[in-house]
């Protein structure tokens, strides 16, 4: 795992092998959603780490364990609608995380991104709050987003993806510096049509079979 400025990038043997099978472009869609969730699940097990915990006391077959538990409460931020490939499985390890949804598009005119969709939860203020989206590549979408989310209240916010552009980076770093992205990848750049290069193509295309 590799750390500069803001930015945490997962170089783990398990995740780059994984990464390297969905941007194959022969993955079938089955096997890119696995692909999409293992990987998700093995970031937000490091992602997590400084998370607040507290001891619990259990009872084992054969006498009393002083263990620990998370407590933080966590709150999930998919942005609609690739970000949902990668829910379930960070629910399985977070089971008593909340989901939040975020829907976001690009204004044709202006080129701006608009937030067509919120559904927070109402104290999202005081939760750790992750934004997940499989690619960041202008960076528009997960700004916006984490612009959003701070009009609700919520400080400790961090942005999840799988690959990243240098651009998409740039801009999350100038609009919110304090929320670090923790990514398996940082590309070469963008495209003519804003897609990351080599990236793994559209993601929720690939995802839900609309490509």
């Amino acid at each position: 795992m590799k750390s500069k400025e803001g930015v945490i990038v997962f170089d783990h043997p398990l995740i780059q092998q994984k990464l390297t099978q969905a941007r194959d472009r022969h993955t079938d869609r089955r096997e890119f959603r696995d692909l999409l969730a293992e990987i998700a699940a093995l970031m937000v097990f490091e992602l997590t780490r400084d998370y607040e915990s507290e001891t619990l006391e259990v009872r084992t077959p054969v006498g009393m364990c002083t263990g620990s538990c998370l407590a933080a409460e966590v709150t999930l931020v998919p942005i609609l609608r690739a970000g949902l490939g990668m829910i379930e499985s960070i629910l399985h390890l977070v089971p008593q995380a909340r989901v939040g949804h975020l829907g976001i598009y690009r204004d044709e005119e202006t080129l701006l991104p608009v937030a067509y969709y919120d559904k927070l939860p109402s104290d999202i203020a005081n939760s750790e709050v992750i934004v997940i989206d499989p690619m960041l590549a202008t960076g528009g979408s997960c700004s916006h987003a984490v612009t959003v989310i701070k009009g609700h209240g919520a400080r400790r916010i961090k942005a999840l993806c799988l690959v990243a552009a240098p651009e998409g980076i740039h801009r999350m770093r100038t609009d919110h510096p304090e929320a670090p992205i923790y990514t398996a990848a940082i590309d070469e750049g963008l495209n003519e049509h804003g897609f990351i290069v080599p990236g793994l193509g559209d993601a929720g295309d690939r995802l839900f079979g609309t490509g």
